[in-house]
Order: structure tokens, then C-alpha cells, then sequence
């Protein structure tokens, strides 16, 4: 049943995708920036419901309340194409910097060009992150907030930490709050894998970091604070959905976890 509903849900996901893309592009072309927003944040309740209907997936958000007014940076663990827009309907004006080839997808890339998101060679050093930097700060200036995945990439749940110090520089450059965000997605929807797993799980949002801290201190407590809540919430949502199958990066932490918790009593 399992590989059923995920052809069905994988299925359905990308049609839903396409069809409104095609369908509102009259309606999300025409009208302002911020009010075309809506069909994003719409499409994304709408795989919600297809996750916990289809699937039976379903999650829960902790800590709404630290998210700051106004703007600041979104700083989530990223396990899963889920992460990628599950909060869009609780985040005001997000904005992502974007790898410049996504921008070249028909209609996805119109869409994002809509919204300003802003293009980067992943590669590119020197003037071209400067640019990068100040259309960031553009943005950022009429009250948004930008999402940054402090890893870069996607990592299995459990795995070692690989966070980029571009986030550090992102925060000394825009003395802005920086909110780090735990969950784990990738046990239900795990990447590189068309597989997806009924169950319950929390995105937990943790205290905004606030800006003047040294980027190097900054850094290893963004470190610190995300890696604790993500190994708390690992423990918590296995025990929770005992049924689930682990990557061997979660075996081997949760190993380490339970360890460490016995020595400590």
C-alpha cells in the first residue's frame, strides 16, 4: 500500500504543480507581486492536504511565535524537496537565492522571477556575490525574509553536520535575525527516492538569533542550537513512528544518541 499511495501522491503532486502553473499564469502575471503570493502558498496547503490524505502524513509547527516582524533569515535544516516550500503559508514575503540554472525552467522560472528570487552561480566568486549581495539586501529592505538552507544541500536525517559559512556572512553583511529551524521531513519523504511514509512529525522554530554576535561565534552557535533540536526531534519522532524505515545515517545517530543519553542518566 505504501508504494501504492506514494505512484498515487507523486502522481498528483506534479500534475497539481503543473496544471496550476498553466492555469493561473493569466491571473499570477497580471496581478502585483504580493498578491500573485497567494497561488504559491495555496499550492502549498494544497500538497499538505494531499500528504496527510493521500499518505497520512502529517506534521505540526512549533514556535510561530519567534518568528520576528519583519525582515530576517529563515535558517532550516534541508532534508527534502518538502522543506523547499512546506512554510510558505506561515512566512509573509519570503524570499530564496536561487541556483541561476532553476531560473531557465519554463514557467517555474517565470514564477520565481515574479517573486524576485534571486539567481547565483553556486561557483561564482567575487563581483557576481557582491551583485548577490545587493539585491539581498534590496529585497530585504521592503520587509521580507530570506530562506537560506544553512547546508547548502539536502542530508539525510541523522547525518553529520556540513553547514557552509556563507550563513555567517550573510549575517555579519545583514545584521539581521537569524532563525533556525529543526524537522525532519527526510523520514517521510526521503530524497532521491519516490517512496513516501505516513506518520506525524514537528518542524520545531527555535529562537531567533539576534544580530552583533561575532561570525565566527555566530556560526558555531547556529551550529550548536540547530544540531541539538534536530537530534531531540530525531529521538522523539522515532519513537513516535516506530514503523518508519531509517537511513543508516539516523541508525548511527540514534545509536550514538541513546549511548550518550544512558551515560548521562
Amino acid at each position: 500500500m505504501i508504494a501504492l499511495r506514494s505512484v498515487l501522491f507523486n502522481t498528483i503532486f506534479y500534475a497539481n504543480l503543473i496544471i496550476r502553473m498553466i492555469v493561473l499564469s493569466p491571473y499570477y502575471f497580471v496581478v502585483p507581486r504580493k498578491i500573485a503570493y497567494a497561488i504559491p502558498k495555496n499550492w502549498a496547503r494544497s500538497n499538505h492536504w494531499l500528504m496527510r490524505v493521500i499518505v497520512g502524513t502529517t506534521f505540526e509547527i512549533e514556535g510561530l511565535e519567534n518568528l520576528p516582524d519583519g525582515s530576517y533569515i529563515l535558517a532550516p535544516k534541508h532534508q527534502s524537496f518538502w522543506d523547499t516550500y512546506a512554510l510558505l503559508p506561515w512566512l509573509k514575503d519570503p524570499v530564496y537565492i536561487l541556483k541561476r540554472e532553476l531560473m531557465w525552467i519554463p514557467l517555474f522560472g517565470w514564477y520565481a522571477k515574479k517573486q524576485r528570487m534571486i539567481p547565483v552561480d553556486r561557483g561564482a566568486r567575487g563581483k557576481v556575490m557582491v551583485e548577490v549581495l545587493k539585491r539581498t539586501k534590496e529585497e530585504l529592505s521592503t520587509g521580507r525574509q530570506l530562506i537560506i538552507y544553512p547546508e547548502g544541500t539536502r542530508r539525510p536525517p541523522g547525518a553529520e553536520p556540513l553547514y557552509k559559512y556563507g550563513i555567517a556572512r550573510m549575517y555579519r553583511d545583514l545584521s539581521l535575525p537569524v532563525v533556525p529551524v529543526a524537522m525532519h521531513p527526510g523520514l517521510f519523504w526521503p530524497r532521491r527516492s519516490i517512496r513516501r511514509y505516513p506518520g506525524h512529525f514537528k518542524v520545531r522554530i527555535l529562537p531567533p538569533i539576534m544580530p552583533g554576535m561575532d561570525p565566527d561565534a555566530f556560526f558555531a552557535h547556529l551550529i550548536e542550537v540547530s544540531e541539538r533540536a534536530s537530534d531531540e526531534l530525531l529521538l522523539e519522532t522515532v519513537a513516535q513512528n516506530p514503523h518508519l524505515p531509517l537511513p543508516p545515517t539516523a541508525v548511527d545517530r540514534l545509536v550514538e544518541l541513546r549511548k550518550l543519553n544512558a551515560a548521562t542518566g
